[in-house]
């Protein structure tokens, strides 16, 4: 169920390939819309197919249907938000590293980087803790998903739950065990599906653009 859409709000319409509009629904009845047009208000982030909208459902006598992934995230957009999550991780830890060399107030060379490199294998785990938690929530996606516009979601395009983002994470192993090739598999699967995905039964995919 969508929340945020009432009955008072107008919809911008795709039309020949165009976004037209606002109309207000009592317009939209007079317009041929069908099913499958593309609609959108202006507090919703993207556009939807007028079926997936229980309001235009009621209003313009539409079948209430769940819309299936069609759009998924590519290896390249992938690959960039583990960047992205990395990079950001690296800049709190830098920023902790520092302080604690300023709290020890450690004069010897040695020391400063002995600490500066002890915790680095701590990232990667506050990195499976961080994709378990976030692709578990609404976002769906951590920081470097969500900035790209991508999320996780069963392949029925259902949010995951806690053991289900546990699982999919948790298999990551394999593809790493693989020496890569799990993660490549990616790239020859109509869904963008690696292997973890696959055996998991999730998707990542990304908003529809128009």
């Amino acid at each position: 169920m969508l929340t945020g859409i009432n009955m008072e709000e107008d919809y911008f319409v795709v039309r020949s390939g165009k976004p037209q509009g606002p109309f207000s629904i009592e317009e939209m009845k007079g317009m041929q819309i069908t099913p499958d047009t593309f609609v959108k208000t202006s507090k919703m982030s993207d556009y939807k197919e007028a079926h997936e909208i229980p309001v235009l459902c009621d209003a313009l006598g539409f079948k209430l249907e769940k819309a299936h992934a069609q759009y998924f995230a590519s290896m390249d957009m992938r690959l960039l938000s583990a960047v992205i999550d990395y990079l950001l991780l690296l800049f709190i830890y830098l920023i902790l590293i520092v302080a604690i060399i300023k709290i020890t107030d450690s004069q010897s060379q040695y020391l400063r980087v002995a600490v500066s490199v002890s915790f680095l294998p701590v990232i990667p785990i506050v990195k499976f803790f961080m994709n378990v938690f976030m692709e578990a929530s609404k976002r769906q996606g951590t920081f470097g998903k969500s900035w790209l516009g991508i999320k996780v979601t069963t392949e029925d395009t259902n949010p995951l739950s806690l053991k289900q983002s546990f699982y999919r994470n948790s298999l990551k192993l394999l593809c790493i065990l693989s020496l890569g090739i799990g993660y490549l598999a990616g790239f020859f699967n109509r869904k963008q599906q690696c292997w973890h995905d696959r055996i998991a039964k999730t998707l990542v995919i990304k908003d529809r653009l128009i």
